[in-house]
């Protein structure tokens, strides 16, 4: 039992998305089921970062001997809303041989060849691994409909292209949590101040960040769209405050948490005899 302080809602109910949600209603700053405070928050990503881990190493124990299941989480955001901390700081206790991160780019000409969704294909978790995907298919339907690169008939098709693509995950045994890490525009713009004031991070800036923020309200509205076209009971979407760094990261693995110990993992037994092999290994 952990000494640190707890949630007192779990981000899975205060977090998730239903009916009716509108993402101008979600308060970047706020931190929703958590009563501590920053140095509470650190305290409790520490302490369940074993408790991570072991489920993690399950997970890839189980596939080791015919088990199909596996996780993958989907990180959206806006630029600086903090998807590397994410994965450096609570999927970093994970075995690196168990984690799949995936981070897509602008495609290629010869991803630009196929529908949408072929790179996205080729990039799923195998078995008994813990997927990201920073950034993912959504920005299709994101970036598209903010540049009108996409017209509404695509984009209708390509959620429900979507919908289709996270059900088949599903079947296979995929546990989908999928994140939209919700940083207002004031806090993203002093994170591009910082970088540009810190040695250590200027090689993060982008000025591109700058030309985005210009589209910030039609970001906001992909996003609803995209939240309202694909929030399903398979996949929901959770939108995670992210202005506070340490309340983003808590969150994120507690939803980790809960998918993982949904799986029931247990650990393998392999068919030997025990005893037997006690003994070769003692006589050799």
């Amino acid at each position: 039992m952990t000494d640190a302080v707890t949630f007192e809602r779990h981000p899975s109910e205060t977090l998730k998305t239903g009916k009716g949600f509108k993402l101008k209603d979600s308060d970047p700053d706020s931190t929703p089921g958590y009563p501590g405070n920053k140095s509470d928050g650190v305290e409790l990503l520490a302490e369940l970062d074993g408790k991570l881990a072991t489920l993690q190493e399950q997970l890839f124990a189980e596939s080791r001997f015919g088990g199909t299941k596996r996780i993958l989480l989907i990180l959206q955001a806006m630029d600086t809303a903090g998807k590397g901390g994410i994965v450096n700081h609570v999927m970093g206790t994970m075995n690196p041989q168990g984690v799949q991160l995936k981070s897509f780019k602008a495609p290629t000409p010869e991803e630009q060849s196929y529908d949408f969704l072929w790179r996205i294909e080729k990039a799923v978790p195998a078995a008994g691994m813990v997927g990201v995907f920073d950034r993912s298919h959504y920005e299709d339907v994101l970036i598209h409909r903010v540049h009108r690169w996409a017209t509404p008939e695509e984009l209708d098709r390509r959620y429900a292209a979507i919908n289709e693509f996270e059900v088949r995950q599903a079947d296979a045994g995929t546990k989908i949590v999928k994140v939209m890490l919700n940083i207002s525009r004031d806090e993203q713009k002093q994170r591009l101040l910082a970088r540009l004031d810190d040695e250590t991070k200027l090689w993060k800036y982008s000025s591109n960040d700058v030309k985005e923020r210009a589209f910030w309200d039609d970001y906001m509205d992909a996003y609803q769209k995209a939240i309202e076209k694909t929030n399903t009971d398979v996949a929901p979407w959770h939108v995670v405050p992210a202005n506070k760094k340490w309340y983003a990261r808590i969150a994120v693995q507690q939803l980790l948490l809960e998918a993982l110990e949904g799986l029931c993992l247990k650990w393998p037994v392999p068919e030997l005899d025990v005893a037997m092999e006690r003994d070769l290994v003692e006589r050799s």
